[in-house]
């Protein structure tokens, strides 16, 4: 007997054919502000990690957490405004509010990782929305990327208000994006699509000091 959640659920696979050529939301931002190459003076490096698979997750904790685990091995954060991590840090699950996380997965796992969740979650009350399309990723690390950060966020990122593994919605040049710190050496910025040319050039803007790089 087929669930009756997972039949009334309608799913699409938004990614194209492989031979129909995307680009990165920072594409045309690339050619139009310019993408600095990393130098031995570079105290900055900025990395944007395109096309990712972005899943919000709706729903009461302790189901979403039993089926979250029984997909990816991993569970939803235990606190709030934190990160957890698969093994590898390829997976990682954000906690953004009472009922709502953020899993991010490689691109091209998002679609098929979803049915798997829909079959584990059975006729649960969730909702799962793939907003892969409209968000994107980008890395800051070097010794001055907590000092670039200062100068565009009013949200605390010392190290002592900011640990690793925290992640909040924070107030970044005059928009919104969520802040997050992997790892002591990384910090990552995930925003909508419609914001990252806007904070490209206010990132190469603020780094120029630090002879911002940009990996690509």
């Amino acid at each position: 007997m087929s669930n009756p959640v997972v039949a009334k659920a309608r799913t699409f696979d938004t990614r194209t054919e492989a031979n129909i050529p995307v680009e990165s939301p920072l594409a045309y931002s690339y050619q139009r502000s310019g993408a600095p190459a990393p130098s031995a003076k570079s105290r900055v490096v900025l990395r944007e990690r395109a096309m990712l698979g972005h899943l919000i997750l709706r729903g009461g904790a302790i189901v979403l957490d039993e089926a979250v685990r029984a997909v990816l091995g991993f569970g939803l954060p235990a606190r709030p405004n934190t990160l957890s991590h698969s093994e590898d840090g390829a997976r990682s699950i954000q906690w953004l509010s009472p009922d709502e996380w953020l899993l991010i997965v490689p691109g091209g796992e998002e679609f098929e990782l979803e049915g798997e969740l829909r079959n584990a979650l059975g006729d649960a009350h969730y909702a799962i929305v793939n907003v892969s399309g409209g968000q994107t990723l980008i890395e800051l690390s070097g010794e001055k990327a907590r000092e670039l950060l200062m100068k565009s966020t009013p949200s605390d990122v010392h190290p002592e208000a900011f640990p690793v593994g925290k992640g909040v919605t924070a107030v970044f040049a005059k928009s919104n994006l969520i802040l997050r710190r992997p790892t002591e050496t990384r910090w990552e910025l995930v925003l909508r699509r419609s914001f990252a040319d806007y904070c490209y050039r206010w990132l190469l803007d603020a780094g120029n000091e630090y002879a911002i790089g940009v990996e690509r």
